[in-house]
């Protein structure tokens, strides 16, 4: 009789258990979901190999650019203004491997925006999504520096400018935060 019962209670526990696994793979985040991917290839999530910059339309090249940009995050300063028709920043570093990656991946990714090109990068914010649909409606001036980048865009569509003006803060965060600003940022 007792066997009866712990078979019984076992079996409710299993459940009950297996009920609880089953709501948490529902709730899990797009980050989370990374993780799991990742978590057992040797590919997981770790600040070498940083496998959420990888893309479904990306170079090797553009993928080491993100990562020497994250590994390099404290390097590099930013300062950005919010013009009334969209952005102005410079972003600046006196690494030279910072700098040229940090000059490669903003002039690279503005051509991109402008063919309609998207990397379709794993981490990538959904901001940059009305970029690629609509980017024609944006007006680029790029001027490399010596130590850096001056990128002014402007649009005359009010949902652009505001895309423009969250993409700027998201960037300014990572250039603050690095890997962990995009980790809270999937989160949400």
């Amino acid at each position: 009789m007792k066997k009866r019962y712990l078979y019984a209670s076992l079996a409710a526990l299993s459940m009950t258990t297996m009920g609880a696994f089953v709501v948490q793979a529902q709730m899990m985040t797009g980050h989370d979901r990374l993780h799991a991917q990742h978590g057992g290839d040797g590919m997981g999530h770790n600040e070498h190999t940083m496998p959420g910059l990888r893309g479904a339309n990306t170079t090797q090249a553009e993928t080491a650019e993100m990562q020497t940009l994250f590994r390099n995050f404290t390097l590099i300063e930013r300062d950005v203004r919010n013009l009334t028709n969209g952005i102005s920043t410079v972003t600046t570093t006196s690494d030279p491997d910072t700098y040229n990656a940090l000059v490669s991946h903003v002039v690279g990714m503005i051509a991109r925006v402008e063919a309609n090109d998207n990397p379709e990068v794993i981490i990538q914010s959904p901001t940059l999504d009305v970029f690629f649909m609509r980017g024609e409606n944006i007006q680029s001036e790029i001027e490399v520096t010596e130590d850096g980048i001056a990128v002014t865009q402007t649009s005359n569509d009010p949902e652009l400018v505001a895309a423009l003006h969250r993409h700027a803060a998201e960037v300014s965060d990572m250039v603050d935060r690095g890997m962990q600003a995009v980790h809270e940022q999937m989160m949400n």
